[in-house]
């Protein structure tokens, strides 16, 4: 399968697999707030007007629509793979705000400048044209919308020796993405057992001796049930369309699509903006 516009089929599906497998019923609450704070630590709830009206750009599985639809007036909740809706949808069921569209970028089923807010949470480095992408996303927002994105990074404020690690990684990402669904799952699953695992508690462990983890590989998942680390080595190792971005690129994509005001996080996940409707 070739992408086809904006959207590669083979992604997807790949991506409706990884849901229907990790639904995240095993997700624990405290990894949740943990991991949506981190997203949404940026984000203006504050501006958003009374019952305002917004779209999850690439949904998923509904994780972070579960903790925006309480605080909100009605979500949009927006994906090309069935699979992955219907995961959304048990998900999000105690919820009558969210409505659920089956579409990608190329065809967001919502009227243009009608949206309050906006967000797509890493999905746009998972598409063929990123800028075309966030386009069509500032395309549905009001003027003065805010929209909360996160782009893989380029590794641009890291050393060159991280660099040469994601360089080797990259070329694993490469074959295991192509395996069949049962092997990428398993290899993923080693991964998980035998690399982000044992990092991830050696920054625990350094982190608690005092020393600055900061610079350490996957010191971000230090906190993090395994299962979190299983369900990432899948969505990481197993996506075949994968783009990374330095923070200027994102910020000159971002202004060329229509935003303003750029806002970065200064902490992992790397990267994460909000930006403004012009």
């Amino acid at each position: 399968m070739k992408a086809s516009g904006n959207i590669d089929p083979r992604v997807v599906q790949g991506f409706g697999e990884e849901w229907s497998r990790f639904d995240q019923s095993e997700l624990s609450p405290q990894d949740f707030d943990q991991m949506f704070a981190g997203y949404f630590h940026l984000f203006p709830w504050n501006t958003l007007p009374a019952a305002a009206q917004g779209f999850d750009l690439g949904c998923g599985s509904g994780r972070w629509a579960k903790g925006v639809a309480p605080r909100i007036g009605r979500l949009h909740c927006i994906d090309p793979s069935k699979a992955a809706l219907e995961v959304a949808q048990r998900n999000l069921s105690e919820f009558a705000n969210c409505t659920f569209h089956e579409a990608g970028v190329e065809n967001i089923p919502l009227q243009d400048g009608s949206m309050d807010f906006g967000y797509s949470l890493g999905v746009l480095h998972h598409v063929p044209d990123t800028l075309a992408g966030l386009q069509a996303c500032a395309r549905k927002l009001k003027p003065g919308a805010p929209f909360l994105v996160y782009l893989y990074y380029a590794f641009d404020n890291r050393p060159a020796w991280f660099r040469l690690i994601w360089k080797i990684s990259d070329a694993f990402r490469r074959c295991i993405s192509r395996m069949p669904l049962r092997a990428r799952s398993a290899v993923c699953d080693l991964i998980a057992a035998l690399v982000y695992f044992p990092l991830a508690r050696s920054a625990r462990l350094l982190e608690r001796f005092g020393r600055d983890i900061s610079h350490l590989p996957l010191a971000h998942y230090r906190d993090l049930d395994f299962y979190v680390m299983r369900t990432d080595a899948l969505d990481r190792f197993g996506t075949r369309l994968e783009q990374r971005f330095t923070r200027r690129q994102i910020s000159e994509m971002l202004a060329t699509a229509g935003f303003s005001d750029v806002r970065f996080s200064d902490k992992p996940p790397f990267w994460v903006a909000v930006a403004f409707k012009k």
